[in-house]
């Protein structure tokens, strides 16, 4: 079972092999070709940093505790219909962005996000509603 806060909800759709140093982005792949290939696998939807947070690089700045971290994450669970303490399978979140996300909602959701410019999270979530599942990551 992987622990996860919300946004990282929205990230895992987006996500494409690209992170903040290598091992960060060699965690996220892990995550992520895990999520794919086996989506029952169980997420634990917490509060405050979780497994892909363990992984951000030591650079001085950790924004992974600034309340607007938190306060992204409230929204996504809100717009997704989720709570904290949650368990449920990759595959249930999947469902719950079908029901409750369409491509848009990255403009509002991740306004601030720096990954937003690429236009991957819009590609995820329609991947997503196509019943195509997460992307392969090459």
């Amino acid at each position: 079972m992987y622990r996860l806060r919300g946004h990282h909800l929205f990230c895992l759709l987006g996500y494409r092999g690209m992170g903040y140093s290598e091992e960060y982005t060699k965690n996220m792949t892990r995550l992520h070709q895990t999520l794919r290939e086996y989506p029952d696998t169980f997420i634990q939807l917490i509060e405050g940093p979780d497994q892909l947070c363990e992984k951000y690089p030591n650079s001085g700045e950790y924004h992974c505790e600034e309340n607007r971290i938190y306060d992204k994450d409230a929204a996504i669970l809100k717009k997704l219909g989720l709570k904290i303490g949650q368990i449920l399978t990759w595959k249930d979140i999947e469902t719950h962005v079908r029901e409750f996300v369409v491509p848009s909602d990255i403009q509002v959701e991740c306004a601030t996000c720096s990954w937003r410019s690429y236009g991957v999270c819009e590609e995820g979530i329609q991947e997503i509603l196509d019943g195509k599942g997460l992307r392969k990551v090459e």
